[in-house]
């Protein structure tokens, strides 16, 4: 008995080391990984600088929906509408031909050996110091997902009209804190938004709270801003606005001075200041910027945790946009 006893637990203690993941995974089996990654990913920063975003970004909604296993990447098909048609990223990801072309060049010289997971995590980090943001290893091992659902989405991806509750019941769903939900939100630093999202979804502008004004909390000298920008009824897909009106472009804490300046683009993004605890964060994190860069390259990594598939499970595709 006492040996059946011994023998679960080195069995449990072997799967809990599977499912770690590790910094310099590839080492061996594909030493070229990481720096053919960082190419692919500044070739089309260079072409166009909002792909840092768009990278970020996608890697966190692959993170959030099914975890970190690439099945942001699926194209939908005949059959299945996958994660990335739905509202919440189409049209508004961006870099997966970036993705694509790192995977080509990755496969023709480790084939079978990098999962798309762990390229989308990697690109995410070399998007981060792209945009002068602070450099961190990943941890690497993720295997990708088979299964892509579009009814998935909406369900697990935190929209912008949560409030500070519900961002952490969100983030807590997944295993990450309060401090990280305020940590990660700074990633709102980068980016554009469309209009349609911030007129029609988020109402802040023209039908807060279904009384037909502004939200009181947004700067009016903000609120006119967007108002000129995003004109009330506007339904054109392609008219977008910076996410953080300090610097769109650059990974600081710009994002955290603005919420503080009531120049929250999202109710998402405002509502940190309704809760002591998230209000208090906000204000350490735009005080100090090394401070902020040091908890968000811990919750990178660990976001990047998220439900990952290790070992055996999942599968490496060769193409990332479809299941083998």
């Amino acid at each position: 008995m006492a040996l059946l006893i011994l023998c679960s637990v080195f069995a449990f203690l072997s799967v809990q080391l599977e499912a770690q993941l590790t910094v310099g995974f590839y080492a061996t089996s594909c030493p070229s990984v990481e720096t053919i990654v960082r190419q692919e990913v500044t070739k089309g920063f260079n072409k166009n600088s909002g792909i840092a975003a768009g990278l970020v970004r996608m890697h966190f909604h692959d993170c959030f929906v099914r975890g970190c296993d690439a099945s942001i990447l699926i194209d939908s098909n005949t059959t299945n509408t996958a994660e990335k048609d739905s509202p919440a990223n189409n049209p508004s990801l961006r870099g997966f031909e970036v993705i694509d072309s790192a995977k080509t060049k990755i496969e023709a010289q480790c084939k079978k050996t990098v999962s798309c997971a762990d390229i989308l995590a990697f690109a995410a980090r070399d998007s981060v110091v792209l945009t002068k943001g602070p450099f961190y290893d990943v941890p690497a091992g993720r295997r990708d997902g088979r299964v892509s659902l579009v009814s998935e989405v909406l369900q697990h991806l935190p929209g912008p009209t949560l409030t500070v509750d519900q961002l952490t019941q969100n983030f807590a769903k997944k295993g990450l804190t309060l401090d990280e939900m305020v940590t990660l939100s700074g990633a709102h630093t980068l980016g554009r938004s469309h209009c349609t999202t911030i007129v029609n979804v988020d109402n802040r502008l023209y039908n807060f709270n279904g009384t037909n004004t502004t939200d009181p909390t947004l700067h009016p000298t903000y609120a006119a801003q967007l108002k000129q920008q995003c004109p009330q009824g506007s339904n054109d897909g392609s008219s977008a606005v910076p996410m953080d009106p300090g610097s769109d472009s650059v990974t600081d804490v710009s994002y955290y001075t603005s919420i503080l300046a009531n120049r929250g683009l999202f109710t998402s993004d405002q509502t940190l200041m309704t809760n002591a605890t998230t209000a208090s964060q906000v204000i350490q994190n735009a005080g100090s910027q090394d401070l902020w860069f040091s908890k968000f390259k811990a919750a990178m990594v660990n976001m990047g945790k998220i439900e990952v598939l290790t070992s055996t499970a999942g599968e490496i595709r060769t193409n990332c946009r479809v299941i083998n």
